[in-house]
């Protein structure tokens, strides 16, 4: 049932944020869109209450759609608003003649910056996540039935490491251009 609710909670995410928009662009009704676009982190509270509900429900013992619920909010509470910004300057461009939203850095240390920022909120994502699964397992208070929640740690570091790859090799690449080019 959860799964589902993280299923929904996305959907909705999308939802909300298509409804907005076109609120926004298309109808022209600024008031509405300001409402369904503010209702967009209702979505994480749903969630939240859903996770504790089932818990609750289960007798206290934690599956790892729990851990998953967890990692869904802390990632939609640190990208959530940069993913409507995003969708906010496509629709704009697209349907009101707005400025072509801008691009990514190429290259240089505007690339290097951009990923080492981009992986600060992966791990700020990470410590929400982990804060999140490690209050639940307090709650819990038996590591027998925490011990799917705890499984999510391990996880989430090895997505860090991974996407640590990216500014990593970035900032190396930008010191090799750096030395080439006097």
């Amino acid at each position: 049932m959860l799964f589902a609710v993280i299923v929904g909670c996305e959907i909705g995410f999308w939802v909300l944020v298509g409804a907005g928009l076109t609120c926004r662009y298309l109808l022209r009704r600024r008031r509405v869109s300001t409402v369904l676009l503010a209702a967009v982190p209702v979505l994480d509270l749903v969630l939240l209450a859903a996770t504790m509900a089932d818990l609750l429900a289960r007798h206290a013992v934690a599956g790892p759609q729990h851990g998953l619920a967890a990692v869904y909010l802390g990632s939609t509470v640190v990208f959530g608003a940069g993913m409507v910004r995003w969708a906010d300057r496509w629709f704009a461009h697209k349907f009101a003649g707005g400025p072509r939203p801008p691009r990514p850095p190429k290259s240089g240390p505007a690339r290097v910056r951009y990923e080492w920022r981009e992986w600060g909120k992966a791990v700020l994502a990470a410590a929400i996540s982990a804060a999140l699964l490690g209050l639940m397992a307090l709650a819990l208070g038996d590591p027998h039935r925490s011990a799917a929640l705890l499984s999510w740690l391990p996880r989430i570091g090895v997505v860090l490491a991974i996407w640590l790859i990216w500014p990593v090799t970035t900032s190396i690449g930008a010191l090799g251009a750096a030395r080439r080019d006097p």
